[in-house]
């Protein structure tokens, strides 16, 4: 018997080679997953300008990043809400309020066309930069209480339109809402909202604030990115890269003893060859 839906992920057209380059823009969700690459030894780029919630203010980062910068083969953009602060003086969406007085601001909802359409521009402007760019687009599984529970589900919902919208735009030959076509173009859908929210499904799955995922959950949200997105000598990179990973994490009694020191001599000459087999190895 299965006691559980499993979200099932079309295989998108490219894999992540090991080691590569990425761009991470986004919510506090980008922020985790591309510090688990970080940590896989993937030399990535995590919110340069800090974390970013709504489509605009990812566009907003792209902008400012882009100028005379090169667009790595594979960026994500994870999108957390379509609430947006204008600044009342000048009329322009802010990407963050600085702690200035709230009286200064006007909150707004993005329609799931506005989210479409910032979407589309930060698209456009990746791949006049880098043609062959892949773009996997995610929503964030957290739920924002502040805008109360019933309001937050409106605004994944808003998310969730307007990415199907862009993402159906690209994947020619398809139906907008079949799976292939989430799979198909340059730009694809990872579905960590609907595996948080369909598939583990359980308050034992959230940490402590009963909002953000647990570090299981981002765990296992990361085994189903592997599965979905690398290629198979990306997926036999890690299995080499663990052990070692392992090694250099492990706290010994006695740092100084003899037995210590030669083990970890025997672990650095074996990172020493990763950084020879894989020259973007980033440790």
């Amino acid at each position: 018997m299965d006691f559980r839906t499993v979200v099932d992920i079309p295989k998108p057209a490219f894999e992540i080679a090991p080691c590569e380059d990425i761009l991470f823009v986004g919510s506090c969700f980008a922020y985790n997953i591309g510090l688990r690459f970080k940590d896989e030894g993937f030399p990535v780029v995590v919110n340069p300008f800090g974390t970013m919630y709504n489509p605009a203010s990812i566009l907003h980062t792209l902008q400012r990043l882009l100028l005379g910068e090169v667009v790595p083969r594979t960026v994500f953009l994870t999108l957390g809400t379509n609430h947006v602060y204008r600044l009342k003086e000048t009329g322009e969406i802010v990407d963050n309020c600085e702690k200035r007085p709230a009286a200064l601001f006007q909150e707004e909802e993005l329609t799931v066309d506005k989210c479409a359409d910032y979407l589309q521009q930060a698209i456009t402007l990746l791949r006049q930069v880098n043609p062959d760019v892949h773009i996997v687009l995610t929503v964030s599984p957290i739920r924002y209480r502040k805008y109360g529970y019933h309001g937050s589900q409106l605004s994944k919902g808003t998310l969730l339109l307007a990415v199907n919208t862009v993402v159906g735009g690209f994947a020619a030959g398809f139906p907008v809402t079949t799976p292939k076509a989430l799979a198909a173009g340059p730009v694809s859908y990872f579905p960590a909202y609907e595996i948080v929210n369909d598939e583990l499904r359980d308050y034992r799955f959230y940490a402590s604030d009963m909002l953000h995922p647990s570090e299981q959950t981002v765990d296992y949200i990361w085994e189903r990115l592997v599965d979905t997105y690398f290629s198979p000598e990306a997926k036999a990179f890690l299995e080499e890269w663990r052990p070692l990973k392992l090694a250099l994490a492990h706290k010994p009694f006695n740092p100084d003893a003899p037995e210590y020191q030669a083990f970890m001599d025997k672990t650095m000459l074996k990172v020493e060859e990763i950084r020879r087999k894989y020259s973007n190895f980033a440790l």
